[in-house]
């Protein structure tokens, strides 16, 4: 039986297990910066900077889906943004994912949100096929741009 329910601060090194797993599936294994006891304050913290969903099938974890909330200017209403949502390899292809990716929709939807949005890497071929089966659409005409580390410092630190 498959059981969802929201992470707690005592959930943060199954929360760090999954990230690690998704890192190691995304091909950059030594990339999570992430740590149990970061992980732990933030979901205890008064306003967490994330919300996470736990699955757990036959009684054992096997997934989860980290969103936050984002906004759109154009619509004027909040929306949700899905960080990370992942299966364990040996649980796919039992609605677990699916299962996940509605949870966040009906918060979406009971939160009157306007979008639900994430991002996919693009050869992550068995992600595309999964959101495409459930009706959403690539936004191709969008390119992702990030700034971390050296850049993101030296541009906080600059006067403008």
């Amino acid at each position: 039986m498959l059981h969802l329910r929201r992470a707690v601060p005592d959930d943060a090194a199954l929360v760090l297990r999954f990230i690690r797993e998704l890192a190691a599936y995304e091909r950059e294994p030594n990339a999570v910066e992430a740590s149990e006891e970061v992980l732990r304050a933030q979901l205890a913290s008064a306003k967490p900077p994330f919300e996470c969903l736990l699955a757990e099938l036959e009684g054992e974890p096997c997934g989860f889906a980290l969103f936050f909330q984002s906004y759109s200017t154009w619509r004027g209403r909040p929306g949700i943004y899905l960080e990370d949502l992942f299966v364990s390899d040996a649980r796919r292809g039992r609605g677990v994912g699916k299962a996940l990716f509605s949870e966040v929709a009906r918060i979406a939807v009971a939160r009157g949100c306007a979008r639900l949005e994430w991002a996919v890497l693009d050869w992550n071929q068995p992600a595309i096929d999964f959101y495409r089966a459930l009706g959403a659409t690539p936004m191709r005409e969008w390119t992702v741009f990030r700034l971390t580390g050296e850049a993101l410092e030296g541009l906080g630190r600059s006067p403008g």
